[in-house]
């Protein structure tokens, strides 16, 4: 890339047109300038500092630890792929101006440096679980201190497409497959992930994942409570929430004794049926084969016009609230999803192409982490008139801005071109990330 040293070039089509090609100082990503700036307010470098480490001893380093952190997160965070986009990003000038000092005069890593960045560098122990203990810590920053903490467990499907270790063929999802675990919270941010093998249970390693969590929110003498789909109708589950004074509200497969308990809600009422769904509610004590103890469940069953039979779902729960309000609450948990597919499509983080497992368990958080810079983004700067903008639409209207760099002796001034991001709204936006306050832990 560079300017060109030839003349312009003109077009039979249209004789008053010239064409040149200054490929330095033209960028379309100018809208990332914008979770630069958050992740500089909420003090991102600290926690690079803190829990990633560089291997490399003596001064030959190019390209610090941060520099290549941020080079990987703001990709994905802009829609590319993977590290073979580095090639053609490693002048532009907004990557160029997102990294440190020293960079901004020359280029970005390459592709084989970013590459061994997050197949050598990350795939270390230590900082495989610092990348773990960054997403947790950054996400707590942007924290609101409220005293109740709703947690969501869910797990996906990440499809492979060559002969990646432990990927495996699931035939829940009829692919060959990782099968990763997720934990969010209602934000919409994904406080932990965990990649497994494609053949796993849905629940398999929950506790190692959602337990720490708990434990930490417990230990800021906050007040949490778990939901989760039916996969993690588990006792021991149940008790090891328990035992930690966790609330929870678990959808719970269906089986004989329970339809028995609700025996006589299955049978529409006589008369001319309603347009609107009938639904009807129902709540006692049961105790399953393999429990210790009976427990709440709660029972919803609704008949529908022009179906034949009812739509029933079981909930166990520890929650007192009315039988309705505990299945209101309960079906909030369907933001997840949202959430997980937002994250495959903004951020790609389910696009894991390396052979070694530990490769792609890295890819994994960087995706998590590239996704939750642009959900703390989302919430806690956007003006409330696009705050509802899935990740992609902000990757198309925001983040995808053209730009122009111009460098002066001691400044660089960029010249964004003003679409859906006006000069208005970019410095409303700016505004809301100065008035932001955190406290570092």
């Amino acid at each position: 890339m560079g300017d060109a040293t030839s003349g312009p070039i003109r077009l039979l089509f249209n004789p008053q047109l010239r064409v040149e090609f200054r490929g330095a100082t033209v960028t379309s990503d100018t809208g990332l300038l914008l979770p630069r700036e958050l992740d500089e307010r909420l003090g991102l470098d600290v926690l690079i500092e803190r829990y990633l480490t560089d291997p490399r001893t003596g001064h030959n380093r190019q390209f610090s630890v941060s520099d290549l952190f941020r080079q990987s997160i703001y990709s994905r965070l802009a829609g590319y792929e993977d590290t073979n986009d580095a090639e053609r990003l490693a002048e532009d000038p907004t990557f160029r101006m997102l990294a440190s000092r020293e960079r901004r005069e020359t280029s970005v890593a390459l592709t084989s440096t970013l590459h061994w960045f997050e197949t050598d560098v990350l795939t270390k122990e230590r900082n495989y679980q610092g990348l773990a203990r960054l997403n947790t810590e950054l996400v707590q920053r942007a924290a609101t201190g409220s005293g109740r903490v709703t947690l969501d467990i869910d797990s996906s499907e990440s499809p492979v497409h060559g002969a990646q270790e432990q990927s495996a063929y699931n035939g829940h999802f009829e692919s060959v497959c990782y099968h990763p675990l997720f934990v969010f919270n209602p934000e919409g941010d994904c406080l932990a992930a965990k990649l497994r093998p494609g053949n796993v249970h849905s629940a398999d390693g929950w506790d190692e994942v959602l337990l720490p969590i708990i434990d930490r929110y417990r230990a800021r003498a906050q007040t949490v409570v778990v939901r989760a789909d039916a996969a993690f109708a588990l006792p021991a589950l149940y008790e090891a929430l328990e035992r930690r004074g966790v609330r929870y509200a678990i959808r719970l497969p269906a089986n004989d004794v329970l339809e028995r308990r609700i025996e006589d809600l299955l049978t529409r009422p006589r008369g001319r049926p309603s347009h609107a769904p009938l639904v009807r509610y129902r709540s006692f004590e049961y105790q399953g084969a393999s429990w210790s103890r009976p427990r709440r469940v709660i029972a919803k069953v609704e008949h529908h016009l022009g179906e034949l039979f009812p739509r029933v779902g079981f909930i166990v729960t520890t929650l007192t609230g009315t039988n309705r309000a505990v299945v209101r609450f309960y079906n909030q948990r369907g933001t997840t999803e949202q959430w997980i597919k937002e994250g495959k499509e903004a951020t790609h983080w389910t696009l894991l192409s390396c052979h070694r497992f530990r490769a792609n368990e890295v890819r994994l958080l960087l995706g998590v982490i590239a996704y939750n810079v642009g959900n703390l983004l989302r919430r806690l700067a956007l003006p409330l008139a696009i705050q509802s903008w899935s990740l992609t639409s902000l990757q198309q209207r925001l983040f995808k801005t053209g730009g122009r760099l111009i460098r002066h002796a001691r400044y660089f001034i960029l010249q964004l071109a003003e679409s859906q991001l006006t000069q208005r709204l970019f410095a409303q936006i700016i505004r809301r990330i100065e008035r932001l306050v955190w406290h570092p832990t």
